[in-house]
C-alpha cells in the first residue's frame, strides 16, 4: 500500500524544519547574529512540533538516517560555527570548552540510551495481566516516559538551556552564557541516567522471569480456569475479540482470555475476566499444566498453532463473523476439534467449501452476542429514513466484489443524499485503505461528500455544547468504569499492577454507562443530520438499532442485521448478472441488489417507506433462520451447550491420558466441580 500523501497543515512543520536549516547556515556564514538566533528557535519549535503531532513523519526521518540526533548535531555544528564566525580573533580558543562541554553532553545522552533501554528490558515481564490482583510481585510505578520512552522528545528539551546560552553568547560576545547553559544542560543529562539506573536497585527492581512465573503458575492453580478464549491479531483487529466478551463472560464460572502481543491488552474491551498475555511459547506451554479444557478462537492467526500444541485442551474456531466469502471457509479450520458457525448456512459452506472440515465437527450455535440487535418494527412513522452504509474492507486478495467502496460507495451515498428524507450512517471497515490506497481515497471523498451535504442543510450543524458537555461527562465515567486511563508514564508493568481485580458488578456499570452514551450520542446529533461512525462507539449493532435500511456488501455484517429482519441491500460489484449473484452469495438472497452506479436506489427507499413495494419481509425471516439457527433454543443456550460439551470430550481426553501415564495436570485438579459453576468453599 502507498504511504497516505501529505496535507498542506502536515507538511508545515517539516518545511519550516527545512527552512530554518538553510536560514541557519545563512546565519552563520554571514555572519548574522538575529538571523542565527531566530532560525535556530525556530527548527527547534519545529522538531518538537514534529515529535508532538507528526509521529510518522519522525519514523520517516529515522529510516533516511535524519533522526532527532542528526538533525541537532547539525543545529550544534551550525550553531558553534555562527559563534566562531563573530568577535576577535580568539573565539575560537574560549569556544573550545563549549565543544567538549557539547560532546560531553551527547555522551550523556547516548548513556541515557542505554541506561533505558536496560531498564525497558527488566521491566518487560514474560506474563502479563489485567483484572487479576498482581500485588504479590511489588510492581513499581515506570519512570517518566520522557527518560525511558521518548529519546527524541529529551534530546530537544535537554539541549534548550546551552542552545539559549550559545544564542546569547554570539549575539553579545560573552562565551560564558554559552557556558553557564552547557552546565545546566549536563546537569540533566547526567541526571537522567542516575533516575533510571535507580530503578535497577534492589525495592525498585522488577520482578524476574523467574518470580513472574512461579507466580502466574499460582493464579492458575488457584484460579483453575476452564474455559477461555485465544487471540493474537494486529491493532485494528481488537474488534474480532471483543464481540465474544458477553458470551464469553455469559457462561459462568471461570473463563480466561489468552492474548499474545502486549499492546492487545489494554485493546480488548472492558470486562472483567481475566486477561493474560503470553508473548513467548515456551511460557505458553505452561498452560498445559492448567485446568483450563476448552480455548475458543475468533481469528486464524500464525501464532495459533502454538497454542494447538497442548494436547490438554480441545479448541474451537468461532470465526468474528460469517459471511458468504472464501475466507469464512478456510483450510485452517481443520486444525481446530471443532467449528461452531452460526446455523445451517456455515454448515453447508464448509461442506461445499470440502477444506477438510468434517461435518461431525460443526456444531451450529447461533449468534449469541446478537441479543442486543432490536428486531424490525415497521416502516419510519415519519417517513425519514435512517441508512446504514457499512461496507466491508478490500480484504487480502484483489476480488472486486471484496468492497463497494471503490467501485459503488460515492454513487450509493450520492444517491441517498439526493433524497431529502434521508439520514446516512456511514460506518467503514476499521481496515479499509489498509491494503489498498484506492480504497482509502474513495474513502476521504465519501466523507467530504458527507461532510459537505450537512453543510448544506438547514438549521442546526453540529451539537449543542450541552450536549457536547453531556458526552464528554458520559465518555469520562464510561473510561473510569473501563480502567483505560493511565498516567502518560505508565508501561505495562504499571497497568498490570493498576488494573487488579475489578470492582464487584463492573461489568454491569460498564453495560449501563455504555448505554447511557450511546443513548446521549444518538440523542445530541441534529435532526436529520447525516454522520460518520468510526471507532469503537458507538457499537455496530447500535448503527442497527437506529438504522431502518442497511447498504453493505458479502459481508457478516449482512448476516448479524438479519437478526432484525430489517430491510437490507447488497452492492454488487462482482460483475455478476443479479441472479447468478444471489445464487453464488446466499446472503443476498432476501436482500436488493444494487449495481455499482446505484441504479434503484429510488426505488429501494420507497419500499422501506411502504413495505408493501418490497415483498421481502418472508424471505427475510427464512433467510435469518438459515443463517443464524432457529430462535429456540437461543443462541446463549447452544453456545453454552457446545462449551459443555467440548469441555466434557477434554476432560476425557485428560483421563485417558492419565490412565496412561501422561497426565501433565495434577492428578487432585482432573477431578474438579462443575467446570462452570465456582467451587464450593467451606
Amino acid at each position: 500500500m502507498e504511504p497516505p500523501a501529505l496535507n498542506p497543515v502536515q507538511l508545515l512543520a517539516p518545511a519550516v524544519l527545512a527552512a530554518s536549516f538553510a536560514l541557519q547556515v545563512v546565519g552563520a556564514l554571514t555572519p548574522d547574529a538575529p538571523l542565527l538566533i531566530a532560525s535556530t528557535l525556530t527548527g527547534l519549535a519545529a522538531d518538537l512540533a514534529l515529535h508532538r503531532w507528526q509521529h510518522g513523519l519522525v519514523n520517516l526521518l529515522a529510516r533516511v538516517r535524519a533522526d532527532v540526533t542528526v538533525r541537532q548535531v547539525l543545529r550544534d555544528f551550525l550553531l558553534v560555527l555562527g559563534l566562531l564566525s563573530t568577535g576577535e580573533q580568539n573565539r575560537g580558543a574560549a569556544a573550545l570548552p563549549l565543544v567538549f562541554g557539547l560532546l560531553a553532553f551527547y555522551v550523556l545522552h547516548f548513556a541515557c540510551q542505554g541506561a533505558a533501554a536496560v531498564v525497558r528490558r527488566s521491566r518487560t515481564l514474560p506474563v502479563v495481566t489485567r483484572n487479576i490482583d498482581a500485588s504479590a510481585l511489588r510492581l513499581n510505578p515506570a519512570p517518566p516516559a520522557l527518560l525511558m520512552r521518548r529519546p527524541g522528545p529529551r534530546m530537544l528539551w535537554f539541549c534548550l538551556p546551552y542552545t539559549a546560552g550559545l544564542l546569547l553568547a554570539a549575539s553579545a560576545g560573552a562565551p560564558h552564557f554559552g557556558a553557564a547553559g552547557i552546565a545546566v544542560s549536563l546537569g540533566l543529562a547526567l541526571t537522567a541516567p542516575a533516575e533510571l539506573l535507580a530503578h535497577l536497585l534492589p525495592g525498585r527492581r522488577a520482578p524476574g522471569e523467574a518470580e513472574v512465573l512461579a507466580w502466574f503458575d499460582r493464579w492458575l492453580e488457584d484460579y483453575r480456569p476452564t474455559v477461555g478464549m485465544y487471540f493474537s491479531g494486529g491493532a485494528t483487529s481488537a474488534y474480532q475479540a471483543n464481540m465474544w466478551l458477553g458470551p464469553l463472560a455469559g457462561l459462568g464460572g471461570r473463563p480466561v482470555i489468552v492474548l499474545r502481543e502486549r499492546f492487545m491488552v489494554q485493546e480488548i474491551a472492558a470486562t472483567e475476566i481475566p486477561i493474560v498475555c503470553i508473548p513467548k511459547v515456551a511460557h505458553l506451554m505452561r498452560l498445559k499444566r492448567s485446568t483450563l479444557k476448552v480455548l475458543i478462537h475468533p481469528a486464524n492467526s500464525g501464532k495459533t498453532s502454538q497454542v494447538l500444541r497442548i494436547p490438554t485442551i480441545k479448541h474451537a474456531f468461532v470465526n468474528h463473523g460469517e459471511s458468504d466469502k472464501l475466507s469464512s471457509c478456510n483450510p485452517y479450520a481443520k486444525a481446530y476439534d471443532e467449528v461452531w458457525v452460526a446455523g445451517p448456512a456455515g454448515r453447508e459452506r464448509y461442506a461445499q467449501a470440502d477444506v477438510g472440515v468434517d461435518d461431525k465437527d460443526v456444531v451450529e450455535i447461533g449468534r449469541p452476542q446478537l441479543a442486543a440487535v432490536s428486531p424490525y418494527a415497521g416502516p419510519p412513522a415519519d417517513g425519514r429514513v435512517t441508512v446504514l452504509y457499512a461496507p466491508t474492507w478490500e480484504g487480502w486478495t484483489d476480488d472486486p466484489g471484496n468492497t463497494s467502496v471503490i467501485l459503488a460507495g460515492e454513487n450509493l451515498v450520492r444517491a441517498l443524499l439526493a433524497d431529502p428524507g434521508v439520514r446516512l450512517l456511514y460506518k467503514p471497515h476499521a481496515m479499509t485503505g489498509s491494503v489498498d490506497s484506492r480504497a482509502a481515497a474513495a474513502d476521504a471523498r465519501i466523507r467530504e461528500l458527507v461532510r459537505e451535504a450537512n453543510g448544506r442543510r438547514p438549521g442546526p450543524r453540529t451539537p449543542s455544547k450541552a450536549a457536547v458537555a453531556e458526552l464528554a461527562r458520559l465518555a469520562s465515567a464510561l473510561e473510569a468504569l473501563s480502567a483505560t486511563s493511565f498516567p502518560d508514564d505508565s508501561d505495562s508493568a504499571e497497568r498490570m499492577r493498576l488494573q487488579g481485580v475489578p470492582a464487584a458488578d463492573n461489568a454491569l456499570a460498564v453495560e449501563r454507562a455504555t448505554e447511557a452514551w450511546e443513548s446521549a450520542f444518538w440523542a445530541s446529533l441534529p435532526a436529520g443530520a447525516h454522520q460518520v461512525v468510526s471507532g469503537p462507539r458507538p457499537t455496530l449493532y447500535s448503527c442497527f438499532n437506529q438504522a431502518d435500511l442497511l447498504i453493505s456488501d458479502v459481508s457478516s455484517v449482512v448476516s448479524d442485521y438479519l437478526a432484525s429482519e430489517k430491510p437490507y441491500a447488497v452492492a454488487n460489484t462482482t460483475g455478476l448478472p443479479e441472479e447468478m449473484f444471489r445464487a453464488a452469495f446466499p446472503t443476498a438472497r432476501a436482500a436488493t441488489i444494487l449495481t455499482p452506479d446505484a441504479m434503484g436506489t429510488a426505488e429501494l427507499l420507497a419500499s422501506v417507506r411502504d413495505p408493501s413495494k418490497g415483498g421481502l419481509r418472508s424471505a427475510r425471516a427464512e433467510l435469518k433462520e438459515y443463517l443464524l439457527g432457529p430462535a429456540q433454543p437461543s443462541a446463549a443456550v447452544r453456545f453454552r451447550r457446545a462449551v459443555l460439551a467440548l469441555s466434557a470430550g477434554a476432560a476425557a481426553h485428560q483421563a485417558r491420558m492419565a490412565q496412561r501415564g501422561e497426565a501433565v495436570i495434577p492428578a487432585q485438579q482432573l477431578d474438579q466441580p462443575d467446570a462452570f459453576h465456582p467451587p464450593v468453599r467451606s
